[in-house]
């Protein structure tokens, strides 16, 4: 048992814990009593008992003296692991009863004397692993996400979307098999997933709330059979599955750290099908002939033009001390996903997070649903309470409607791209509701009190995710699944 292995007692009094369960296994092991030893190294039983049971840091003179009356050394008290099976369920269970969610309960709290016996132990540490569990699970809410989300970004926003561990590791396998300048292949993938022990496998059932399935057991990973919607490519969504062993990912124990870990492979993925150092100089003989494109590097690498939106954001201000602003919006204006580091002023809920905020129909991701031709790029100047901003924007159809993805700098740096001489330029005083949110007085004297809408509620939000190992993935549905698709001994 490590130190981690259950959170929450606090690391002070963990250690204490853990040092006196190690000396009391030594001294029954060296058939010496409390009172037998207390003589030996000049301290009450009681005293001792206090240290054995986590009550009381021992001085390092008196470990010392126990240490050497026990035969053993010093060292051997202070290893950061239980010494044996019961130490580390009884060290479980003081720390479990230690966390908020059952402290909530407001229990007394439970002793481990020996007379306890290691059945009853294990199963009072079950209890409050599946009560861990739980309160997990019930954690997976919108509000949850969306504070868990917001911490994520601003992290991402301190380091400029950059993330050099990453970069490297996607670098050095990309190396490995061979891969140039060109597009990465799907046949390059397919070799990359061999090299890490998988065999990639198309399903046309895959459960509808996955991507892919990776069966640990037999090397399998599984894909959907066609690109799905939202820009998720074969390519892509392979990668990412991979990305969890590549970065060594264990199971997720918070929501937190599920999203965490989602970024990663997502960063990772990215970084494998636009590599630095080749993305990079394209982009710097871009800006050198004030040519920066979003529709180039996304033509250029062979990715979607929100892969390539999203990779421009990790790489320009690190390389070309460039600060952006990305983000995704849907056919009614409400931001999907969001980031910058040039001040563009997202609207923000009071926790702040910014997915699921409506933007100002006077930014270019809005303006570019009302054009007739959305083939080509569409550029905008917007300014807004704290500056102007340019941006660049690319629209398009899903089953779900549509949505548009732009990515922008701020006024002064967007003589470094093609779009910088368009005329069309709008003013924002959002979050002022007189800027875009009240109809005017004409539309409101003809039709204030005049009518009722019916509003169409959007599915997701009453709906709790799955409650599963991993958030929004049902347990069941991914066994079934992995039961049918494994090979048949």
């Amino acid at each position: 048992m490590t130190p981690d292995a259950t959170p929450n007692l606090g690391d002070d009094a963990f250690q204490r814990l853990l040092i006196g369960k190690r000396i009391r296994h030594f001294r029954t092991g060296a058939g010496l009593t409390l009172d037998q030893l207390g003589e030996r190294v000049g301290v009450g039983s009681s005293q001792l008992s206090l240290v054995e049971n986590g009550r009381r840091e021992p001085r390092l003179t008196l470990l010392q003296s126990i240490a050497r009356e026990l035969g053993v050394d010093s060292a051997d008290l202070l290893r950061e692991e239980a010494p044996d099976h019961r130490s580390a369920l009884e060290i479980e269970l003081e720390r479990s009863q230690t966390t908020p969610a059952y402290l909530q309960l407001n229990l007394p709290h439970v002793r481990a004397p020996r007379t306890l016996s290691d059945e009853a132990l294990e199963s009072l540490v079950g209890l409050h692993r599946e009560l861990a569990r739980r309160s997990r699970a019930a954690a997976a809410t919108p509000e949850e996400a969306r504070r868990a989300n917001t911490k994520i970004r601003r992290q991402m926003r301190e380091r400029d979307n950059y993330l050099p561990d990453i970069e490297r590791v996607a670098e050095e396998l990309m190396e490995s098999i061979g891969h140039s300048t060109s597009a990465v292949t799907h046949r390059e993938v397919a070799v990359l997933a061999e090299r890490l022990g998988f065999t990639l496998i198309f399903a046309d059932d895959l459960p509808s709330n996955t991507r892919s399935i990776t069966d640990l057991e037999n090397g399998r990973i599984y894909l959907p059979p066609a690109s799905i919607p939202g820009g998720h490519g074969l390519r892509s969504l392979a990668l990412q599955a991979m990305g969890h062993r590549v970065l060594g990912h264990d199971r997720p124990s918070s929501y937190a750290e599920f999203l965490e870990q989602r970024l990663q492979i997502n960063y990772f993925a990215a970084a494998c099908l636009l590599p630095e150092r080749h993305a990079v100089v394209f982009l710097q003989d871009a800006k050198r002939e004030r040519n920066l494109a979003i529709e180039d590097l996304r033509d250029a690498f062979g990715v979607t033009h929100e892969a390539a939106a999203h990779r421009f954001t990790n790489l320009a201000t690190r390389h070309l001390g460039l600060r952006v602003h990305h983000y995704r919006l849907d056919t009614e204006g409400v931001l999907v996903r969001g980031y910058e580091n040039d001040g563009t002023p997202f609207p923000e809920d009071n926790t702040g997070a910014v997915e699921g905020q409506v933007i100002c129909r006077k930014w270019a991701g809005r303006m570019a649903f009302d054009r007739t031709n959305r083939t080509s790029e569409f550029y905008q100047y917007t300014d807004t309470p704290v500056g102007t901003f340019w941006s660049s924007v690319q629209s398009g159809d899903t089953t779900q409607g549509q949505f548009s993805i732009a990515c922008g700098v701020a006024f002064n740096d967007a003589k470094w791209f093609r779009g910088r001489d368009t005329t069309a330029r709008t003013r924002s005083t959002c979050p002022d509701p007189g800027c875009c949110r009240t109809p005017d007085a004409e539309l409101l004297a003809r039709w204030e009190g005049k009518a009722w809408p019916s509003a169409r509620m959007h599915a997701h939000v009453l709906a709790p995710l799955p409650t599963g190992t991993f958030p929004g993935v049902d347990d069941i549905e991914m066994y079934k699944f992995l039961s049918n698709h494994a090979p048949q001994e």
